[in-house]
This record gives structure tokens, sequence and C-alpha cells, in this order.
């Protein structure tokens, strides 16, 4: 993930936010109010980095995010040459604490397996990057 510090025009340091984190986060966790590229919406991202996991959580007051905004949020927060994912866990293992937030995942110790290119599309595709 990205030193958070870079984003610090984004970030939230209310009173509420003291509050209930204890402070206003450093370079790798904080709460941030990012204006969607779509409709300049307030986007209302939590970001963490503990336990082994670099996590991005996005939500907005209205409707979830769109994979647009997703894709903004991801490329604000993250490494250019980093992968994030978001995951589709069992029924079972699901949790959801705000009915609009989707989150991004990128594990710190290891790569995020992907498949080849080649399964995904064509070589020969315009604006094809790998």
């Amino acid at each position: 993930m990205r030193d958070l510090h870079l984003l610090d025009a984004y970030r939230v340091t209310d009173s509420a936010i003291r509050e209930r984190f204890g402070g206003v986060g450093d370079h790798g966790c904080g709460a941030f109010r990012v204006p969607s590229d779509i409709d300049r919406m307030e986007l209302l991202v939590v970001a963490s980095d503990g336990r082994g996991w670099d996590h991005v959580s996005v939500s907005r007051y209205d409707r979830i995010p769109t994979w647009p905004e997703m894709e903004q949020i991801k490329r604000l927060f993250f490494k250019e040459d980093e992968t994030a994912m978001q995951l589709h866990v069992p029924p079972a293992d699901h949790v959801s604490c705000c009915k609009h937030c989707l989150h991004l995942w990128r594990p710190q110790n290891q790569e995020i397996p992907r498949p080849s290119a080649a399964m995904v599309g064509p070589a020969n595709r315009p604006g094809r990057s790998r």
C-alpha cells in the first residue's frame, strides 16, 4: 500500500474520528473522504495495514461503490505494481457491517496468484498492457 501521508489532503481529522479510532491514523491507516470521479459525491475510505494485510474499505451513503470507483480507490491507495482483490467468501463466512461497503485486500507477505493474461482476452486487443 502507498504511504497514506501522500493522501493527507483527503484524510478525516475531525473529533468523531479521533474518538472512534484514538487518533487520525498514520502512514498505514486512517479514514479518508475522496470525491468520486463519477459524480464528485463522497467515497468514505478506511484503510489499515495490520495482521499481514493491507485493507481498504470503500462506502457511499447512497449506494454501493461502482467498479470505476473501486478502481479509482485502488489506484490511489495501492502502488502501481501491486495487485489488490475483492473477495467473495462462502455465505457462512460473510460479515457485513455496512450495506453500501466494498473492500480491497492485499496480503503483505505473498503475491496474489493471477491467471495468465491469455485466459482473460486476446493478446492483440488495443490498450492491453500485459
